[in-house]
This record gives C-alpha cells, sequence and structure tokens, in this order.
C-alpha cells in the first residue's frame, strides 16, 4: 500500500483522534499517506477536562490551545494535517435552541467550504475519503455540515466542470462515513466489563439508546495502534477528560473483544466485497490506483442518502 492517499475529513480538531485515529496510524505505518482535514479550528468547543476548568491560557486563546493540542496529535499520529479554515458553530442547547453564530461553519453557503474541499483534494489527491454519516455520526451542527460539504466534494472533485481555476480533476475512488460507537461496540465492552467483575458506564446508556443501527461494510483490524489513537486523544488535553468514559474499558480488554475501527461503504467506482478489512481494497497498486482516479469507471456502489430532517 505504500504511496496510496487517506483522506480524513472531519468537523473539529480532536474528531480525528476519536474516530478511525488507530486506522490511520495502522496505515501510516504500512506507507500511505494520511492528511486530516479539520473543517473549523474548534473555538467555541467547551473544556471538557475538569482538571483544566480554570486554566488562564485556556480561558485566554482556546483556539490557539486546540491548535497546538491538534499539531501534538498529529505528530502522534503520523498524519498530515489542513485546516479548512471556518469557524466552529457550537453545541447549541436549550429548549428552544438558540440560533446559530453568525459566520460560522453551519451557516456558510455550501459553495464556499465545498471549493475549498475540492480545492484540497485536488492538490492532496486521496485515493480513499472518510467522513461522517448524512446524520453526521450525531448531530452536532458541524458534523453534519462536515457531510454536506463532503459530499458534492467527493463528486466534483473529479469534474473538469467544475471549479476549474482549484486544480486538475482527480476522483476520489472510495467513500466510507466512519462507524463510531455503534450499539454493538458499546454493547460488547458493557459485557466484557460486566463479566470481569468491573463496572460498567453504559448500562444507562445502553437503556436509552434510540438510534437505528447503521450497517457496517469494513472493519479495519488495528488493535497494535491503540495505545497511539489514546495517546492523540490525550494530547486534545481540553477535550478529553482522562478519568471519562472514554477511558473505563482497560487498552488490553478493548484488543481483545473489539480489535478494529468500522466503517461503511458509501459511494466506491470498485467493487467493495463482503466482510471487507482494508479500505484500499480493490484499488491494486499505487499506479492502478492512479490511473482509475484519472479516468474512473461508473460507480461500482452508492448507497448515500439525504438526511431526515425531523
Amino acid at each position: 500500500m505504500t504511496g496510496l492517499r487517506l483522506m480524513c475529513v472531519h468537523a473539529h480538531p480532536d474528531d480525528e483522534s476519536s474516530k478511525g485515529a488507530a486506522t490511520m496510524a495502522k496505515y501510516v505505518d504500512a506507507g500511505a499517506e494520511v492528511l486530516v482535514v479539520s473543517c473549523t479550528g474548534g473555538e467555541r468547543g467547551d473544556v471538557l477536562n475538569p482538571n483544566l476548568k480554570d486554566d488562564p491560557r485556556i480561558l485566554r486563546d482556546l483556539a490557539q490551545v486546540r491548535r497546538d493540542e491538534m499539531a501534538a496529535a498529529r505528530d502522534i499520529l503520523g498524519v498530515q494535517h489542513h485546516w479548512l479554515g471556518f469557524v466552529d458553530s457550537g453545541l447549541p442547547e436549550g429548549d428552544p435552541l438558540p440560533p446559530l453564530p453568525p459566520g460560522c461553519f453551519a451557516l456558510e453557503p455550501l459553495e464556499a467550504p465545498v471549493e475549498a474541499l475540492v480545492r484540497e483534494i485536488r492538490r492532496f489527491r486521496p485515493h480513499v475519503i472518510t467522513t461522517y454519516d448524512e446524520n453526521g455520526g450525531y448531530p452536532h451542527p458541524d458534523h453534519i455540515r462536515t457531510h454536506e460539504v463532503t459530499i458534492p466534494a467527493f463528486d466534483a472533485a473529479g469534474d473538469p466542470a467544475a471549479y476549474p481555476h482549484a486544480g486538475a480533476p482527480w476522483q476520489p475512488l472510495k467513500l466510507y462515513y466512519n462507524g463510531g460507537f455503534s450499539k454493538e461496540r458499546i454493547q460488547t465492552f458493557h459485557e466484557a466489563l460486566v463479566a470481569e467483575g468491573l463496572e460498567s458506564p453504559y448500562a444507562d446508556w445502553l437503556d436509552k439508546w434510540d438510534r437505528p443501527s447503521r450497517t457496517v461494510t469494513t472493519r479495519v483490524r488495528c488493535a497494535d495502534w491503540f495505545e497511539r489513537r489514546d495517546a492523540a486523544l490525550i494530547a486534545h488535553a481540553t477535550q478529553i477528560d482522562p478519568d471519562g468514559w472514554f477511558f473505563k474499558v482497560p487498552r488490553e480488554m478493548q484488543q481483545r473483544v473489539w480489535p478494529f475501527d468500522e466503517y461503511e461503504a458509501a459511494a466506491s467506482y470498485v467493487p467493495v466485497a463482503e466482510g471487507e478489512d482494508d479500505l484500499f481494497a480493490g484499488l491494486g497498486s499505487l499506479a492502478e490506483a492512479d490511473a482509475l482516479a484519472l479516468d474512473p469507471p461508473p460507480l461500482a456502489l452508492d448507497r448515500r442518502v439525504a438526511r431526515v430532517v425531523p
């Protein structure tokens, strides 16, 4: 897989370390090039680590702190990184929900971030792109907007008539949605903790679960890279409580009962085999994948659907 290229499009710094980080580290070590695109700077994020709530530097300049955290996580994972340059929308709370702040990512006219992402796709020339499903993985406005930007950018990047000033056309060959915390994964962790007499933080979560399950097409085995994933997460110190629920499952247990990252193939110019275990599967060598991207066949799979607004 030397030289094959993966682009992972995320909403905020820290999202890359909680969604597919072990897969990224595995591919970097195997010789692939991996680029994380952060659509926003996370400027409106809350400080979720109780140990840092009153830190004066963080209170003074959260935006720069989050940029520094992203740089540290980037170096731990060995990936490349690009800021798309839009402003965090924040997570509105309350009933009714307050309006989103003017000028934020979720309110940007779609054309601007799509063009920015097309430009970066044509520069980096990824063979595979990962992002969020039509619901954003969870309903944060920036996660939903990231999906809304990535889908048309995936299509437009290979179209010579689209954004002709934004670089030479390049068609990414596969598009995946990150699997995240599925009910099956949480159930597996809960049962493993209970079986060993350990306290599980997931019982209430499971009792209240009301989301339908997604289709998992691809499981990338990456247990040997969980330590790097965890180190990258902890690098986002403002966003991760080191004593929080994410770290309640011992790493050895995770490696034993859930040794993979999950993905959902959304669109592909090559067939996606049942039981797929590699995001680059079906692309062949670097030269073969490059040739396909420059002269793609018809789509072999397209499972993309529009978001249903409640």
